[in-house]
């Protein structure tokens, strides 16, 4: 467990070394030193996990402090690493998933211009992340989440000289940004209500410190939940996302997957303690999850682009692990946040073979017919594809996602537990209209075959992980996280099982009758009147770009506008002004001529008496 801090070091050091040596690099030198370093830190997070397990008992953790961070006065932040059960399923998914995402990169922007500096990047990204997970304190967990934020905008906007690259890009960071503030601000009160920022020692104090429902211990998880909700694109810091698919499709992946839009459900899962005490943030938590799956899963059934597809279906299953979050079910949340690393890493990067295949098409109504061109990637979207609509038994989104509802229906908050059995349903409509619409029917796009072991391995990997041997793996989060307890557990087990497994076959059977062959059904009611009002409102995620421009983005403009000459600063120059005119005039008097010199010292004896005059006058009478 020595070697702990090597996992963040080893995408540290593969960043300055791609980063400084850009224009000298081949790009399979580059590409040794972008996947071979996350491939050393994934296998330096076996390691230690194996060492932890073996070594460590239940419920424990590990602390490596490297050097003290800052230190002022009482107050003290060290550089330090915290590992337990939570912080290693995080690093297995981050470094791991990571690394298959690196080596099928390698692979796809091939021949690209910036290869090395895409490297530098998506190290940076993996190196944040770790450093974000790992952290023992807020001040250094906040110092990855920052990092996260940069590296999405640099990623995103990877293809700058397109303008609209670059506008997606300044958006998920401003977006993110704003939950960013709301964030420090929770860390400030936390800070100035403990006295620490050391995580272990906050979920020791806060209890001690604050009562249920206290107003100070609301305001910290309000500012947390802004925080995580801004990073994880939920409502309503949501629109972000689907944009943030102008980055290269190996982006998408690293960023669905394995890092950024985990890292709120990773916060709040932390952080777990400090929720706990204010439960009506606790379940609006939930709430959040469940209102952003149902206008995430309504969104994604009508997209074109088939990158923004998978990408509302992150927001939308992001959303359940809010809702796990929200009724308590902590090891759920996680165990999803895991599977689905799984899965929809191996949707986006099956979405990039696909790109490839198509000569860059992402339009999915110009594909078509392509089970019989690229028959490996049709199998893996079928299996991820499962594994988002949980289908049932086979596909290890199924456990999950079956985890979830149970908890949520045994839970009591029935609510919740409907909302996400209806964002089921649309889950499976919308992966299998994709599905058909993409490998099925006519064949609209000549498509030819892609080969490559830096291609297929990456995906062999993930498709074995997505079916159900994926759900044998343990997570260590006894003693880690609250377990979950319910007296009508065992006793809903089978109805919440039956349920779920009909609602995902349901949704598959009207998918099946409306995007199937000529699609005549699903094209009559997009004709509609209905449909044509309904569906740009649908595609632009609901409408809360248009609400957001209306509310913020115009009423910026207009103000901008208004002082684009910059009032407020003219105001300020009146002061040097005033000064330079009184330089001025001053100047005048420095002229050099003797008759000016001895009137002005004249005149100035005569004002001087004059004054002097008056002053006796007013004080006499």
């Amino acid at each position: 467990m020595n070697f702990l801090y090597l996992t963040f070091l080893f995408p540290a050091i593969g960043f300055l070394l791609l980063a400084t040596l850009r224009t000298r690099l081949s790009e399979n030198l580059a590409a040794v030193i972008g996947v071979g370093s996350i491939g050393l830190s994934a296998l330096t997070t076996v390691y230690v996990g194996i060492d932890f397990l073996n070594n460590v008992e239940q419920g424990g953790k590990y602390v490596q402090t490297l050097w003290t961070w800052m230190h002022v006065g009482d107050f003290n932040a060290s550089f330090g690493l915290h590992l337990d059960g939570l912080s290693l399923t995080m690093l297995g998914v981050i470094t791991g998933v990571g690394f298959f995402i690196h080596l099928f990169a390698s692979w796809y922007m091939r021949g690209e211009a910036g290869y090395e500096r895409f490297f530098s990047y998506m190290n940076l990204f993996v190196a944040s992340m770790v450093l974000l997970v790992l952290g023992d304190n807020l001040g250094l967990l906040y110092l990855g989440w920052e990092g996260v934020g940069l590296c999405s905008y640099l990623l995103i906007g990877f293809y700058y000289s397109d303008r609209a690259n670059g506008e997606a890009a300044i958006k998920a960071f401003t977006v993110t940004r704003v939950g960013d503030v709301f964030m420090a601000i929770g860390i400030f009160i936390i800070f100035q209500q403990l006295g620490t920022l050391d995580i272990q020692q906050i979920l020791v104090l806060a209890p001690q410190k604050w009562s249920e429902g206290d107003p100070m211990v609301v305001a910290a998880s309000l500012m947390l939940l802004g925080g995580a909700v801004g990073k994880s694109a939920q409502l309503p810091l949501q629109t972000w996302l689907a944009d943030a698919m102008a980055g290269p499709t190996p982006v998408s992946a690293l960023i669905h997957a394995a890092t950024m839009v985990t890292a709120g459900v990773y916060l709040i899962a932390r952080t777990h303690t400090v929720f706990e005490l204010a439960p009506d943030v606790l379940l609006l938590v939930g709430v959040v999850g469940a209102i952003t799956l149902l206008i995430a899963g309504f969104s994604a059934l009508v997209q074109t682009d088939i990158k923004r597809v998978l990408a509302y279906s992150t927001m939308s299953q992001i959303g359940y692990m809010f809702l796990a979050l929200g009724v308590g079910a902590w090891d759920a949340a996680i165990f999803h946040l895991m599977t689905h690393a799984f899965f929809k890493a191996l949707l986006f990067l099956s979405a990039g073979a696909v790109i490839i295949a198509c000569h860059h098409e992402q339009n999915i109504f110009k594909m078509g017919g392509l089970w019989k061109k690229i028959p490996f990637v049709y199998a893996c979207f079928l299996v991820g594809g499962g594994a988002l609509a949980a289908f049932p038994f086979l596909t290890v989104g199924f456990f999950s996602k079956d985890a979830i509802l149970l908890q949520a229906y045994a839970s009591g908050h029935t609510n919740l537990f409907w909302a996400g059995l209806v964002g089921a349903f649309f889950t499976s409509i919308y992966t299998f209209r994709l599905i058909f619409i993409v490998f099925h029917g006519e064949e609209k796009t000549h498509a030819h075959s892609i080969h490559g072991f830096s291609y297929w391995l990456p995906l062999g990997v993930l498709l074995v992980l997505s079916t159900f041997v994926g759900s044998f793996i343990h997570q260590p989060l006894e003693g880690v996280l609250p377990a979950f307890t319910s007296a009508t557990l065992e006793e809903s087990k089978h109805f919440v099982e039956i349920l779920a497994i009909a609602t995902g076959l349901i949704g598959l059977a009207f998918a099946f009758v409306f995007f199937w062959g000529e699609r005549r059904i699903a094209k009559s009611i997009s004709e509609s009147g209905l449909g044509r009002l309904l569906s740009p409102v649908l595609r632009d995620g609901c409408g809360f770009d248009w609400l957001y421009n209306w509310l913020f983005v115009k009423p910026y403009l207009f103000i901008a506008a208004i002082n684009r000459h910059d009032a407020i600063a003219k105001l300020f120059d009146l002061i040097p002004s005033l000064a330079k005119l009184g330089n001025s005039a001053m100047s005048v008097t420095e002229n050099g001529r003797v008759r000016w010199y001895a009137t002005s010292i004249a005149l100035g004896a005569v004002l001087v008496l004059g004054a002097v005059l008056v002053l006796q006058v007013t004080f006499t009478h």
